[in-house]
């Protein structure tokens, strides 16, 4: 799901909808926001009315949550322990759902808190993400603490290449 916008994402996840009762319909990608979307069936108004909520706006001060945002940070955590990127984030996530009896949802509502603030910090401060801030949020969910050494931010790499070339 790259170079998407909210619109695209909202409509995604709509169509998974529709095809829940053709699975064999769905991509790898496509049957794991089913997954998801089963999970979270206070939802599920939202994907059967999804032109009502293209240009929506739900808002913290309002006490809403916006449900496409968390399905889509749900689909991230899973991408990123599926590849285990950052290093780490995999074993943290199977501790985690060890840790919930093998519930992956509540599992991954805690990793989402950390990946939210990470991602909110970096667009408050204008910032590359900060990988190290991040898998340290996820660490302490399993009581691991800070990493010996630090991570190279993705935003920090051609830096450290051009670096690197100057030596």
């Amino acid at each position: 799901m790259y170079d998407v916008n909210t619109t695209d994402v909202r409509r995604f996840f709509a169509h998974v909808w529709q095809l829940r009762q053709q699975p064999d319909r769905l991509d790898a990608l496509q049957r794991r926001a089913l997954r998801i979307i089963e999970a979270h069936p206070e939802y599920h108004h939202y994907l059967e009315h999804v032109e009502q909520y293209l240009d929506y706006n739900w808002t913290p001060e309002g006490g809403e949550s916006n449900p496409f945002l968390h399905m889509s940070l749900h689909l991230s955590i899973q991408e990123q322990a599926g590849i285990d990127q950052p290093f780490g984030v995999a074993d943290i996530h199977r501790r985690l759902c060890a840790k919930y009896n093998d519930d992956w949802v509540a599992a991954e509502h805690d990793m989402m808190e950390a990946l939210a603030e990470t991602l909110w910090l970096a667009q408050r401060y204008r910032q590359g993400l900060d990988a190290n801030a991040y898998i340290t949020r996820l660490r302490r969910l399993v009581d691991l603490g800070e990493e010996d050494e630090a991570r190279l931010n993705p935003h920090e790499v051609a830096d450290w290449a051009e670096k690197q070339q100057q030596e």
